[in-house]
């Protein structure tokens, strides 16, 4: 991924529960099973994206299409944090949990938005991080469990704050950090690690929910022996070869098979690693018992445009080309939509991929495993600067995509018309704890560029397509750029943020129209959620710009020669219709 070192020197504050003295009126908590999961109540926001599908979809309609310009704000809360806020408001019968930057949880009265606890990791003072947002919790039994950026998964206990157990991770001297919100799934709590980007070698570890002990570890890049070894042929390079985690995996509970996103390899010229480079940039079929690699598809091979694949296909149930196929859908970073079939026994197939912005690289899709040829002129490396779309930020980042089983269309947050001109590389020896892409970090920042060399109309898109076809059902196109986690309703609806005017939207999922707007504090670059109290519907979301959306906006400003700035301060904002 594309990052910015930035050394925050962050004073130690003690992990700690603070209790508010407000009455927060709620009932008793209600544990979280493997039941609630497979099957989440439509009242509930239990996990990342509200089902372990991935969809993004809520299926309350009381706010819908005919009434959501009554949607006013209910009430908000300053989290005190500034920075990226990333995660989803995560409601179990009345309880709201929310992470912020530096992985605090902050549990809150969901009607009325009074603050019940707080939990603050103690993080190291002199801490390099690259990414210190955080993309949520996870719910089970009666504990809620949050990854930190100090690479520790923390459970704790839901009604009160207090740590549970707390168990390391990954290795903090070598900048192994975790961003994502943790999966739990039959009695394990799935982690993975960022840090591609420093040269750490990516992996999905499961822990015991009750206990904290480690119950198995998968890496992302295969050793010699293993299958999958035989695509690092330098020697040693998979050692430190990325492949990070970044993203929550999504699960089919029926298989017992979850499926991650994986990162780019390390670093990013490719001179060093000849090869394949299983598994990066890939989606992994992990069984959940034991971490073994059930199946794979690697979108492109021997990565050099860091072009990482983090999300988790999102599981469809579905038709595509008139065929029912159990779908695994994923919007590339490259610049491709990919639509695979999952097989009970964790292979992968190929069924289709199609460009939805525009790629200069991948210059045709083998027809029957999806395998790409390239432009090889369009490579970068070291001896050449090269100018390559669609831009190392890619046709769409981590923000996640969404599916409505109503309108039966596939949403992207896409950006077209945005590309990279790399300076020639240059190839740095690993050094723990260092960066390792083997570009100036300026050169990766100040890279971006506009197709044809003049601005275009526009640049985000908000995009519907229709999977059987292959067709775009509607497109949104706006004169910026979009950084938008998205949320479908079963009332036609599709929420999203993203854009740098501060504004979170309302859309008519079904053709696109613009039905409602509110002027947020801060930029939404949060994914969304929707819950239910007492026969009310709630729509939430966090609002607080930063991290790479700011660093792109940086990108942009530099080509526009602009200064567009977002204010920074972390907002939870809770909508619902007023009476």
């Amino acid at each position: 991924m594309s990052h910015m070192l930035k050394k925050l020197s962050i004073a130690a504050i003690s992990a700690c529960a603070l209790m508010a003295h407000a009455d927060t009126k709620l009932g008793p908590y209600a544990p979280v099973t493997d039941a609630r999961l497979a099957n989440p109540e439509a009242s509930n926001w239990l996990m990342y994206r509200g089902n372990y599908q991935g969809w993004g979809y809520s299926p309350l309609e009381k706010i819908n299409t005919g009434n959501v310009k009554k949607l006013s704000l209910a009430w908000s809360f300053t989290t005190g944090v500034t920075e990226g806020h990333q995660s989803p408001p995560i409601v179990n019968n009345g309880y709201m949990y929310v992470t912020t930057p530096n992985a605090q949880v902050i549990a809150l009265n969901a009607v009325t938005g009074e603050e019940i606890w707080r939990y603050k990791k103690e993080i190291p003072a002199d801490l390099l991080m690259l990414h210190n947002t955080n993309r949520g919790v996870a719910l089970y039994g009666d504990k809620v469990y949050v990854g930190t950026v100090d690479s520790h998964l923390i459970a704790l206990d839901a009604k009160t704050g207090k740590v549970a157990w707390d168990a390391t991770v990954g290795d903090v001297k070598a900048l192994s950090y975790i961003t994502l919100a943790p999966l739990a799934a039959k009695g394990k709590i799935l982690v993975g690690s960022s840090g591609g980007e420093t040269g750490m070698r990516g992996f999905v570890a499961a822990f015991d929910a009750n206990t904290g002990k480690e119950a198995w570890r998968t890496y992302t890049t295969a050793a010699p022996g293993e299958p999958g070894g035989d695509t690092w042929p330098a020697g040693d390079a998979y050692k430190n070869g990325g492949g990070s985690i970044w993203i929550t995996g999504s699960y089919d509970p029926a298989t017992n098979i979850a499926y991650w996103g994986t990162g780019n390899p390390a670093p990013w010229p490719t001179e060093g690693r000849p090869g394949d480079n299983l598994y990066t940039t890939s989606t992994i079929a992990l069984d959940v018992d034991t971490g073994k690699i059930k199946g794979h598809h690697q979108y492109h091979y021997n990565d050099a445009w860091d072009w990482d694949e983090v999300s988790a296909p999102v599981l469809i149930d579905t038709e595509i080309n008139g065929r029912k196929v159990k779908g695994a859908v994923h919007a590339g970073r490259n610049g491709y939509l990919w639509m695979l079939e999952r097989q009970s026994s964790g292979k992968i197939d190929f069924v289709n991929g199609i460009n939805y912005v525009y790629n200069d690289v991948i210059k045709s899709l083998d027809k029957k495993s999806g395998r790409p040829t390239y432009d090889m002129s369009k490579r970068p490396g070291a001896g050449k600067a090269v100018t390559f779309c669609p831009s190392l930020w890619g046709g769409k980042d981590w923000p996640p995509e969404a599916w409505s089983p109503k309108t039966k269309l596939f949403y992207i947050p896409a950006n077209n018309h945005l590309c990279s001109e790399l300076p020639a590389a240059d190839p740095a020896a690993y050094k723990k704890g260092d960066l390792y892409i083997g570009y100036p970090i300026d050169g990766v920042l100040g890279s971006l560029r506009y197709q044809g060399g003049k601005k275009p109309d526009s640049i985000g898109e908000l995009q519907a397509w229709n999977l059987d076809t292959g067709k775009l059902a509607w497109t949104y196109k706006y004169d910026r750029a979009i950084w938008a986690p998205l949320l479908t309703t079963g009332g036609n609806l599709l929420f999203t943020g993203g854009t740098n005017d501060r504004v979170f939207r309302a859309f008519d999922a079904t053709n696109g129209k613009v039905l409602w707007q509110y002027n947020m504090p801060s930029g939404v670059t949060a994914v969304p959620s929707s819950f239910e109290v007492n026969g009310e519907q709630y729509v939430a979301v966090q609002a607080g710009w930063g991290i790479d959306a700011e660093r792109m906006q940086a990108g942009i400003n530099t080509l526009n020669n602009t200064k567009t700035a977002v204010p920074q301060g972390g907002t939870v904002m809770v909508f619902k219709l007023s009476k």
